[in-house]
């Protein structure tokens, strides 16, 4: 396995555990959806997982995790706004 190939997979694995624990505490109840720190846990999964999706090729999810951080930003955006 070649350092390129393994850096995007750790890319990609970050993402999706970044992803599933934003998740996770919001589900429990311990993070709020309208606060800062979820939103840049779901613009900073997403952007891994542009990274690793890029680098592999699969354009759909691409698409898919470009739109989720692009979601994120502007939630975020609206956030600082009320703040």
């Amino acid at each position: 396995m070649n350092d390129q190939k393994l850096l995007m997979d750790l890319v990609g694995w970050v993402g999706a555990a970044t992803l599933l624990i934003a998740y996770l505490l919001v589900s429990k109840g311990k993070v709020s959806a309208k606060t800062i720190f979820y939103q840049n846990l779901n613009i900073f999964g997403s952007l891994c997982l542009v990274i690793n999706t890029y680098y592999y090729g699969t354009i759909s999810l691409v698409f898919l995790n470009t739109m989720w951080a692009l979601i994120g930003l502007y939630s975020l955006k609206t956030l600082i706004k009320k703040n």
